[in-house]
């Protein structure tokens, strides 16, 4: 099931002998999907900066690694306790509401933690408060964000447009951080906080120039929508769509039991790889730059068709190039299948993500993404299950057992609802 086309101008079909770079970016000629994209830069540059400044701030203040990894579990504790009534109320209130909301919140947050640090009144509270803030912030912006993607740019550029948003994501996620440190070590860490409030301001700026189409219908459903009959009709949608619950399941079920490999990756690299740290910098950027190459792909070769069998592969992929990173003898090895794995989440969750925006009518598309995006709550517990596993067995053994589940889930999904494979 699809919906209607509700963009304003989408540019028409590239012909086919067009050059691969121009079809990669055309959603980008839409006016208004252009404005989220840049604002999704913005964004996600500042998320990936507070990371690196939340965790430096909070050592200097303290020295204790345990309060380092509560401050990353408070940010972690909104998004999955708000994220499926923040679907409800950007069907509600509307996404792009939503939207100036959050990333003006975002900016009054670093801009008040660059003060206190500035001014030397910082506390310890200040960033346990700020943490949960921004994950409470960060819950209600991303299912808007993403449910504005289609009514931007329509089913036709949907494949493209969510890669081009999946690749400034990883983008940022490469140069966030450095970025953050230049600025710690050259200015400060309230310095680099106010140049985080600088970019969340020029995301909300750009947000308030964006025009989203809605009709008359549209507007009178989401004006009589209840918060929670909306969770119960949100919830029965789902339950009565085979497919949208499949899919659901493949995008969700492998980034809570494969993904938090990545926190394995430190002792890995020392116990099992017998690297340094320049050999750990390597394993962590390994899958940033596969994700980036998978998400060009997927804009550029990504209306293929087949959507449903490339979600499935690129599932399978990802826990089989974890399955083989467990057992690389060398960094010379382990680089390689990390990059596949990045280029294989990227490539899956993409197809996975235009389907449940076109499959989903545009009222109930915000719910079903708060369930889609549920992924940044279920990673952190996901990592508490890696640890459990590496402390009983090792590293190697548990990122085998986490590889091997994954790509099990998919065989099971791929035999057991064959309907996924036909989904174009």
């Amino acid at each position: 099931m699809t919906t209607p086309d509700t963009a304003p101008t989408a540019p028409a079909t590239p012909p086919s002998n067009e050059k691969a770079w121009r079809r990669a970016f055309q959603s980008l000629a839409v006016r208004d999907y252009r404005l989220l994209w840049l604002g999704q830069a913005s964004t996600s540059m500042g998320q990936w900066m507070d990371q690196v400044c939340r965790g430096w701030l909070i050592y200097e203040l303290t020295g204790s690694p345990l309060l380092l990894g509560a401050v990353t579990a408070t940010r972690a504790v909104p998004m999955v306790l708000f994220g499926i009534a923040a679907g409800v109320v950007a069907d509600r209130f509307g996404r792009k509401g939503q939207l100036l909301v959050a990333q003006a919140g975002n900016a009054f947050i670093e801009l008040m933690l660059g003060v206190l640090v500035l001014t030397q009144q910082i506390e310890v509270w200040h960033v346990f408060a700020a943490a949960f803030a921004a994950g409470t912030l960060q819950a209600f912006q991303q299912p808007a964000r993403q449910a504005l993607i289609s009514d931007l740019v329509g089913e036709r550029l949907i494949v493209n447009a969510i890669a081009l948003n999946s690749a400034v994501l990883n983008m940022s996620r490469s140069v966030g951080p450095a970025i953050a440190g230049l600025l710690i070590a050259q200015v400060s860490v309230g310095g680099a906080y106010l140049v985080q409030s600088l970019l969340y301001a020029s995301a909300t700026l750009w947000t308030m120039q964006m025009r989203v189409p809605e009709t008359r219908e549209q507007a009178r459903q989401r004006r009589e929508l209840q918060l929670w009959a909306g969770l119960r009709e949100g919830f029965r949608y789902i339950a009565d769509h085979r497919e949208i619950k499949i899919v659901l399941l493949l995008a969700l079920a492998p980034l809570m039991l494969a993904q938090p490999y990545t926190s394995l990756l430190p002792v890995f690299a020392k116990e099992e790889l017998d690297v340094g740290p320049e050999g750990l910098g390597m394993l962590f950027s390994a899958p940033g730059i596969g994700a980036v190459i998978g998400a060009f792909g997927v804009a550029t070769f990504g209306r293929v068709g087949r959507r449903g069998t490339l979600m499935l592969a690129g599932a399978a992929a990802f826990g089989l190039s974890i399955l083989g990173i467990s057992m690389a003898p060398w960094l010379s090895v382990a680089l390689p299948l990390l990059a596949v794995s990045g280029f294989a989440n990227t490539s899956y969750n993409a197809f996975a993500n235009s389907f449940l925006q076109t499959a989903t009518p545009p009222q109930l598309r915000g719910r079903v993404m708060s369930i889609y995006l549920l992924d940044r709550g279920l990673v952190p517990l996901g990592t508490l299950l890696a640890g459990t596993l590496a402390t009983v067995f090792d590293a190697r053994v548990a990122m085998g057992l986490m590889g091997a589940s994954c790509a099990l889930l998919v065989v099971a999904v791929a035999l057991l609802a064959p309907s996924v494979r036909r989904i174009a």
